[in-house]
């Protein structure tokens, strides 16, 4: 091939495309792919650079379009002034308290002059004494003094006539009164210890149910014979007051009755009672 040839086949691709694509099938993409290959490059390349100078330039006529729309900014002028500390305003002072009242004086009390003559021979009455219905509203001094007259005094009655000498005796209880206070209080022959070993020994355990401590106080009244009378439990539990008063009924025992000047008199007395349960 000529030099000429060869710089023909340069200047006119599209022949060199003929030339391979010669007694083959044309119609096959890769033919037509290379024929529209340069204006497709050309194109690409066109349409990329218009969007790259888009990009860049779009924000900067962006930021200018917005300066120029923006408004001059419009300055305050503050003027500034001082300001002097006011005092803080003043207490008032607290008046102080009004003076008590002065004392009053209470009313002077109407005075009689009543003077004893001394004996002297043929006395001089200077002033007659006065009489029994004028003193007894009034005050006895050694000057009169006008004033209010105060109340009429009455004496006291005189104390009743006791006998002197003789010691009042107390009244003797009457009847069958039950005595709270006595000189000598009733006792169980043998002792308190005694008899509380008797409840122990006698207390029905069996009749009571529940566990722990129980307490209650009994009650009873000595009579004047020495025997029992109106037992009374005052317990939480009733079982435990039931039997603590069957218990007390059935100790065999003597006991010595109260004495009130010397005399037996009926008297009550309290026995107080704490058993443990397990």
């Amino acid at each position: 091939m000529s030099v000429d040839n060869i710089n023909a086949s340069y200047d006119k691709p599209a022949e060199l495309d003929e030339i391979v694509f010669e007694h083959r099938n044309k119609e096959y993409g890769a033919y037509d792919l290379r024929k529209s290959y340069r204006p497709i490059l050309t194109r690409s390349l066109l349409v990329g650079s218009a969007l790259f100078l888009f990009a860049v330039l779009a924000p900067l006529v962006y930021l200018k379009i917005k300066e120029g729309q923006q408004k001059e900014e419009t300055k305050v002028s503050v003027d500034l002034t001082d300001i002097k500390d006011i005092p803080p305003p003043e207490q008032e002072k607290e008046l102080p308290p009004p003076p008590p009242p002065p004392p009053v004086k209470p009313p002077e009390q109407e005075i009689v002059k009543d003077m004893i003559p001394e004996p002297k021979p043929n006395p001089k009455v200077e002033e007659p004494p006065k009489k029994i219905e004028e003193v007894k509203e009034t005050t006895i001094g050694t000057v009169n003094q006008e004033g209010e007259k105060i109340a009429k005094y009455t004496p006291p009655p005189p104390p009743a006539n006791t006998g002197a000498g003789k010691n009042v005796e107390a009244p003797k209880p009457v009847g069958n009164e039950i005595v709270d206070r006595v000189d000598q209080e009733a006792a169980f022959t043998g002792g308190i210890d005694k008899f509380r070993n008797l409840f122990q020994s006698n207390f029905d355990n069996s009749s009571v149910e529940g566990e722990g401590t129980m307490k209650t106080t009994v009650t009873f009244v000595v009579e004047r014979d020495g025997s029992l009378s109106d037992v009374k439990a005052s317990g939480p539990n009733s079982d435990f007051n039931r039997e603590a008063e069957r218990t007390i009924r059935s100790i065999k025992g003597k006991w010595s009755p109260g004495k009130l000047n010397g005399d037996p008199v009926r008297s009550r007395f309290r026995f107080p009672v704490t058993m443990n349960f397990e």
